[in-house]
């Protein structure tokens, strides 16, 4: 098992960041580049093996609202694989970058990512995100991490964005129970990889740990790819009260069995020391 690192947010947070912005952690791309490479550190500390970028809410789009250039928006996404790739150099050993290219309604910043189904053809989805990809691949990551994915067809224009850039990827999807979030099937959404010499792994990520113990098997039966896990502490936001309910159900044995593993939201550095323990 390769063990990932855990929720970057989560970590910028602990350490005193706002990130209740458009951009989330992506601000921190232009407002304080070191404290990323900080967080990436602490993960690499803990055992994590890939760094995963701050790339996640960032878009053209987005750093343009902010007043960005499309020039800077460009150099600020390909920061985000170079700061990652600074904190890997400086722990040593064998260590890997993941670009996060994540859906697109994470970049509107309202939940959307956790229903899909925006209106938006496969064609459109996938020139929103080649732009992205391509920033991200002139930096050189060894993989890209499209993650968080809510239904199929987003994933079917991700893996066409991604096409043709040289990196490989891996894919994947936020779930509830058996179905994306989109509601399709599990089994539809795995086999967009199957037969994908590009794709690495897929799976699933920030969704309950039971539910990601429950696709292991399904993801590499349905794909015959290996497999990538790695879903949220089990707490649940609470909008209202803005704060994280319920509580942390996330363990190593959640992940047992996938070929690639770590944490999403609400996951930190101790979490991932105990996983990288057992491994």
């Amino acid at each position: 098992m390769i063990v990932l690192d855990g929720g970057l947010a989560t970590e910028l947070e602990a350490r005193g960041h706002d990130l209740s912005d458009a951009l989330w952690s992506a601000r921190l791309l232009a407002d304080d580049p070191l404290a990323i490479v900080a967080a990436h550190e602490a993960f690499f500390r803990a055992g994590a093996k890939v760094a995963t970028t701050a790339s996640y809410q960032a878009s053209f789009a987005g750093f343009a609202a902010r007043g960005f250039t499309m020039r800077e928006a460009g150099a600020l996404l390909r920061r985000s694989v170079d700061l990652a790739r600074k904190a890997a150099s400086e722990a040593g050993g064998e260590r890997w970058v993941a670009a996060s290219v994540g859906p697109y309604g994470a970049t509107l910043a309202d939940g959307s990512e956790y229903r899909g189904r925006y209106g938006l053809s496969v064609a459109e989805l996938t020139a929103f995100h080649r732009p992205r990809a391509e920033a991200l691949a002139e930096a050189g990551p060894d993989v890209f991490a499209l993650e968080t994915v809510p239904d199929v067809d987003e994933a079917v224009a991700l893996l066409a964005a991604v096409e043709g850039l040289g990196v490989p990827a891996w894919l994947s999807f936020t779930i509830d129970g058996e179905y994306t979030r989109a509601g399709q099937p599990l089994a539809e959404a795995f086999a967009v990889a199957a037969g994908r010499d590009d794709v690495l792994a897929v799976g699933v990520n920030c969704c309950e740990p039971d539910d990601a113990a429950r696709a292991i098997s399904l993801a590499r039966e349905v794909s015959g790819k290996p497999v990538i896990a790695y879903p949220n502490s089990g707490e649940t936001w609470d909008p209202v009260a803005r704060r994280w309910a319920g509580r942390v159900t996330f363990t190593p044995g959640r992940v047992a069995g996938a070929d690639l593993a770590g944490g999403c939201c609400r996951v930190g550095p101790a979490a991932i020391t105990t996983l990288a323990a057992l491994v």
